[in-house]
């Protein structure tokens, strides 16, 4: 049977089998023998043609990779486990966002902890000037999910004032191109920052705020799963919520 995911994507990206061939150093009827046949490359071209159409190994060849093989490629994709989110360095959010060369994502209820950081802000603009495409979800301070939130820390309608003010304090990037702000109103189970394929992870537990809560430091990998389902979940909220008016 044919591989129509690699024809798919070989026709969202404009590329023919030819270009591909030369895009990753192989004679151009072996990638046809890729599609039409649905033959697997060595692990080597695999990852240099997910890396070249922008998407996952795992996609393309679902086969290629034994269970063992997935597992062991997804537990390398943890770099750090904090305990806490107020013992990550001050300086690993900057330093996350600086790594950025094309995406930048921020998903949380607040994050309040960044949108003061005269600092961070500043980053975010030059990174969008820099065409990073930037995009933050902050919490519907009006919408069911917050005030739940707000109930389950002990702290009422605090979340959403708190969410008013994150409002307020991103106020100078509102107008920056390539800066986008929308508003969700999701149960989170975490809080996601994203710089392209690198992920800190802060993890949301019943009755405690998140700066006290676990933060997992991800990088993805070829094969590993655990960083496309977390980019995944942000797609999914994304897609759901409403711009920020």
């Amino acid at each position: 049977m044919p591989n129509e995911r690699l024809r798919a994507a070989l026709l969202e990206h404009g590329l023919t089998p030819a270009d591909l061939a030369a895009d990753v150093g192989v004679d151009t009827k072996s990638v046809e023998r890729w599609i039409s046949r649905d033959r697997t490359p060595y692990r080597r071209h695999r990852y240099a043609v997910a890396a070249r159409l922008g998407v996952d190994e795992a996609f393309l060849w679902p086969k290629a990779l034994s269970p063992a093989q997935s597992a062991e490629a997804s537990e390398s994709e943890i770099l750090t486990v904090h305990p806490h989110r107020w013992t990550v360095p001050r300086d690993a959010w900057k330093r996350l966002f600086e790594s950025a060369r094309e995406e930048i994502g921020i998903l949380v209820y607040s994050g309040f902890f960044l949108a003061e950081d005269a600092s961070v802000l500043r980053l975010l603009r030059q990174k969008a000037e820099a065409g990073v495409r930037v995009r933050i979800l902050l919490g519907d301070p009006d919408s069911a999910a917050v005030a739940q939130r707000g109930a389950d820390e002990g702290i009422d309608d605090a979340m959403a004032a708190k969410i008013r003010n994150v409002i307020v304090l991103y106020k100078p990037l509102r107008g920056v191109d390539g800066i986008e702000f929308r508003l969700h109103g999701t149960p989170l189970y975490n809080s996601i920052y994203r710089a392209d394929g690198q992920l800190l992870v802060n993890t949301h537990v019943y009755g405690a705020p998140a700066s006290n809560a676990p933060v997992f430091h991800l990088r993805k990998i070829a094969g590993g799963g655990m960083v496309n389902t977390y980019l995944e979940s942000f797609e999914r909220v994304w897609d759901e919520a409403a711009p920020l008016g």
